[in-house]
C-alpha cells in the first residue's frame, strides 16, 4: 500500500521558521517528480513548491520563493519543506505530493498519489 505521510506542522508566529517532512512507502518514487501543495479554508489547493526524480532542479510558487526550500533524500524516500520568514498568508494544511511522472507539474491533478495533510498556522 502506497502511503505519503506528512509532519512537522505545528503554530508558528511570524517570522517564524518549520520543516516539514513527507515520508513515501509502499513503493518506490526515486523515479517520480514530487511536490508540495497547500489549501487554506474556502480556497482552493494551490501548487507551493516541486522537485525533480534526482533533486538537482526545483520549481516554486512565486508567493514563497526565497522563502521555502525544497529537498529530497533519496535514500530516505523522504521529500521536505523547509519554510522560512514565515507569513500569516502562509497558513493552510500542507500536502505531499508524488507525481506519475518525472514532470514537475504545478497542478494537483498531475500528481497521482497524495499524503493526509499537516496543518500550519502562522499567527500574527
Amino acid at each position: 500500500q502506497v502511503q505519503l505521510v506528512e509532519s512537522g506542522g505545528g503554530l508558528v508566529q511570524t517570522g517564524g521558521s518549520l520543516r516539514l517532512s513527507c515520508a513515501a512507502s509502499g513503493r518506490s518514487f526515486s523515479g517520480n517528480a514530487m511536490g508540495w501543495f497547500r489549501q487554506a479554508p474556502g480556497k482552493e489547493r494551490e501548487f507551493v513548491a516541486a522537485i525533480n526524480w534526482s533533486g538537482g532542479s526545483t520549481r516554486y510558487a512565486d508567493s514563497v520563493k526565497g522563502r521555502f526550500t525544497i529537498s529530497r533524500d533519496i535514500a530516505k524516500s523522504t521529500v521536505y519543506l523547509q519554510m522560512n520568514t514565515l507569513k500569516f498568508e502562509d497558513t493552510a494544511v500542507y500536502y505531499c505530493a508524488a507525481s506519475g511522472s518525472r514532470g514537475m507539474f504545478v497542478l494537483p491533478r498531475n500528481y497521482d498519489y497524495w499524503g493526509q495533510g499537516t496543518q500550519v498556522t502562522v499567527s500574527s
